[in-house]
């Protein structure tokens, strides 16, 4: 890699984990964000390993930082990053299978990651403390609010960059 593919990288990561976390303090402005069902506007942007390898880092930078202002502390912090990042290397390794030219496979992990970690997480802070019965309630619901934003803005924000002259995503 030379200096300026190195520059092309750090660039683009850093901006999508700017994206990132600016996306998810907006969800968070209007109660979107953390909790059981969660709509984050910028779990849209888990699709972008499918067009670059710099996602995978500015993800996981970027869910880092908009997880700090999670009421759930420093678990959230790490948990949530951690489902991230095994969702954007799966993602990123799932890129070239596609379905009509949507790499729908690549899209779903981070409705499964979230569902598993961040559900567990979400249901060890339940009132009445961690349950079976309350994981798949809070893994449910999360995966909801994946598969409702990865997919319903996922797509659309696909085609655009698809089709975008944007050098980033080539």
């Amino acid at each position: 890699m030379n200096t300026k593919q190195k520059t092309n990288y750090l660039v683009t990561g850093g901006l999508i984990a700017a994206l990132y976390a600016v996306a998810t303090y907006i969800s968070a402005a209007i109660g979107l964000a953390y909790g059981g069902v969660q709509f984050r506007f910028s779990e849209a942007l888990t699709l972008l390993p499918t067009f670059t390898p710099a996602a995978i880092p500015g993800l996981i930078i970027g869910c880092f930082l908009g997880n700090l202002g999670s009421p759930f502390g420093m678990v959230d912090v790490l948990l949530g990053t951690f489902a991230t990042a095994f969702a954007a290397v799966c993602s990123y390794c799932t890129r070239k299978i596609t379905f009509k030219g949507l790499p729908l496979i690549s899209m779903f992990f981070p409705v499964i990651f979230n569902a598993v970690i961040v559900g567990t997480e979400v249901a060890w802070f339940l009132p009445e403390g961690f349950s079976a019965i309350g994981f798949l309630i809070c893994a449910a619901e999360v995966a909801v609010g994946e598969l409702v934003v990865c997919y319903g803005l996922g797509i659309p924000l696909f085609f655009v960059l698809k089709k975008s002259k944007f050098a980033l995503f080539k």
